[in-house]
């Protein structure tokens, strides 16, 4: 199966809180969507390795993805190695992703940043002919960069207004991180958190006129054909609603 998105996270419930709202659209526009987890969040204070794997797949289903695999690298020590990004690339060369989504780069969550060094180094050696894996060489065109705790200025936000309801619903999956049944006290099932995820999203949606936005950054330049097409589709309305007008 080839894929238009393959997305990578660290743990389950990672993209859902990051960017699933563009997930969910991408799906809705008809899009092939898929999810990789490289670990199983089992060193999470909250929840077991077995409750995420379940919620995974209902927070999946809920996104719409087309396939969700996970790795089962070891929570805390996502090692950037020659064995970890040949099981990256042999994904990459089974799915064949015309994008990737991966973490910033910068974050104070250690399996973050490594997920983001390790899928990247990965999604480059994958289109070379001389790693032999049984699959043809393959490459993403772009690897696209997700916000997770560090801030960033975005290279382009996604307006995800009309599916925030559903993206929300995919959080909330999972219980065992999100919910006083939990049983163990945690800043995740605080209002606070909650709330400042929402906010996250409102900020970023301000940013381009709308009620909820997704941001991303890449590191190469964007080619835009034809400049005068791609503004006649932005209304006038979020142009004046940027700030600073």
């Amino acid at each position: 199966m080839e894929l238009d998105i393959l997305a990578f996270a660290a743990h389950p419930d990672d993209i859902e809180l990051t960017c699933s709202g563009t997930i969910i659209k991408s799906v809705k526009k008809g899009y092939r969507v898929g999810a990789i987890d490289l670990t199983q969040g089992e060193l999470g204070t909250r929840g077991t390795a077995e409750q995420r794997k379940v919620e995974a797949a209902q927070a999946g289903e809920i996104m719409g993805l087309s396939v969700r695999e996970n790795l089962g690298l070891p929570d805390g020590n996502i090692e950037i190695n020659k064995e970890n990004k040949l099981k990256i690339i042999r994904l990459l060369r089974r799915y064949r992703p015309l994008i990737i989504f991966v973490p910033y780069w910068r974050c104070r969550h250690y399996d973050h940043a490594h997920c983001s060094q390790l899928v990247s180094e990965a999604a480059f050696y994958s289109g070379l002919v001389k790693i032999e894996t049984g699959e043809p060489p393959f490459r993403p065109k772009r690897v696209i960069y997700y916000r997770c705790r560090s801030e960033f200025t975005p290279s382009f936000v996604v307006d995800i207004t009309p599916y925030f309801h559903i993206k929300w619903e995919s959080i909330m999956a999972y219980k065992s991180q999100f919910s006083e049944e939990a049983g163990v006290p945690g800043v995740v099932d605080t209002g606070y958190f909650l709330e400042t995820i929402k906010n996250i999203s409102r900020y970023y949606g301000s940013l381009i006129g709308v009620e909820y936005g997704e941001p991303f950054i890449v590191k190469e330049a964007l080619e835009v054909d034809d400049p005068v097409d791609f503004f006649r589709n932005i209304s006038p309305e979020r142009v004046f609603n940027t700030p600073g007008r």
